[in-house]
């Protein structure tokens, strides 16, 4: 029997704009799945929907019809306490921007999703030292956000994202505020956490070079997943180039 999909999105649409108003559809019947252990990446250009899909992904947004299925749970029936507790234990979350609170160390920001779900420090002490050695961080541990670099930071806002060891793991153009080297390690670093601990990853992006990391890429336009790529053991190199044409070939259909 096949494995249950990690996510299911079925028909999704969302729509803004109130019933005496002209409604704009950002979300026209989006379909897909992700299946366990998988490294997938969304691309599409600014005004495409990918940031709409991803915030009701993550439990942020309600789509305005259709249904998300995370883990073998419907996240749209959740309301309330249940949402905040599915988002805390069954979603982490990697951002541009890192979202570490300066006033605390890195140790103490990494246990922060842990301690708000009332999780014991003497259990989360162990999970923090783990993770830590795992993403090479350990030393940084004892040291303040603005004490560290920003691919640093990223390892730190991974630990965080990994602490309640979630279904899914989203990241919303984690690269866009690194540099080609920072970028290249947050890439290898979602990797080992892909195929090492089997943590399914899901990142949006508009960088073919992050996106080349991913096993398949969906590609949405105008609210719909157009197309698909896989990556089929091609090196990152040749995954690139097929993105890069890929990305042409839309920017070109768009022109006409």
């Amino acid at each position: 029997m096949s494995e249950q999909p990690i996510v299911s999105a079925k028909n999704i649409r969302k729509t803004y704009g109130k019933k005496d108003e002209k409604k704009y559809e950002a979300l026209k019947g989006v379909n897909f799945e992700i299946q366990p252990g998988e490294f997938v990446g969304i691309m599409g250009a600014s005004g495409s929907g990918k940031t709409t899909l991803l915030n009701i992904l993550t439990t942020l947004d309600q789509p305005t019809e259709g249904q998300v299925e995370i883990n073998g749970k419907n996240i749209s029936e959740l309301s309330g306490n249940a949402v905040a507790d599915f988002r805390a234990n069954e979603i982490g979350f990697i951002f541009q921007d890192f979202n570490l609170l300066e006033n605390l160390t890195n140790r103490e920001n990494i246990a922060l999703p842990a301690s708000l779900q009332n999780v014991s420090t003497a259990k989360i002490a162990p999970q923090i030292e783990q993770l830590a050695a795992q993403l090479s961080i350990t030393d940084l541990l004892d040291k303040y956000p603005t004490e560290i670099s920003g691919g640093q930071k990223q390892r730190v806002a991974a630990a965080r994202a990994l602490i309640n060891q979630p279904a899914i793991l989203f990241g919303d153009e984690p690269t866009g505020a690194l540099d080609s080297a920072s970028t290249t390690d947050l890439l290898e670093l979602l990797t080992d956490i892909n195929q090492q601990q089997n943590v399914p990853i899901l990142m949006v992006t508009h960088d073919p070079l992050s996106a080349s990391y991913c096993q398949r890429i969906l590609f949405i336009q105008d609210g719909q997943i157009g197309q698909e790529l896989q990556r089929n053991g091609q090196t990152h190199q040749q995954f690139y180039q097929e993105i890069i044409e890929k990305l042409g070939a839309f920017q070109s259909q768009e022109g006409k």
